[in-house]
């Protein structure tokens, strides 16, 4: 398998097939080398690497996201997580703490975001 191959397997079993053919269903000339990018190196290179578990994988990318202000990659990565193995209860704690160290309002967000995605879910 190519970093390509890998990565796909990988983006697709994390994010689910229905998210990763609409990122691919609406990929133009413009956006076709980032999704190239994205696939090889994000999926390819990082998320295929033995030194982390995807649950570990996924509580990092959360927190880096509320860090961060990326609201916007809340959602899909919320999905993600629980795909990967994370209860509703390790979410949770995950956006207590980053109230604490990101700050309050982003937790606020994260946690309007979280609800939205684990009850449009069936998981709240």
């Amino acid at each position: 398998m190519s970093g390509y191959d890998d990565g796909m397997a990988v983006r697709r079993a994390v994010l689910g097939d229905a998210h990763v053919d609409r990122a691919i269903d609406t990929t133009t000339d413009f956006t076709a080398d980032f999704q190239d990018l994205i696939t090889r190196y994000a999926w390819g290179d990082i998320w295929t690497r033995p030194g982390l578990d995807r649950r570990s994988r996924s509580l990092i990318t959360l927190t880096a996201l509320v860090a961060r202000g990326h609201h916007e990659e809340l959602a899909m990565h919320v999905r993600a997580a629980r795909r990967n193995g994370l209860t509703v209860d390790e979410i949770k704690e995950l956006l207590l703490q980053t109230a604490i160290y990101c700050g309050v309002p982003d937790a606020n967000t994260a946690f309007r975001i979280a609800a939205r995605v684990l009850t449009d879910d069936g998981d709240l």
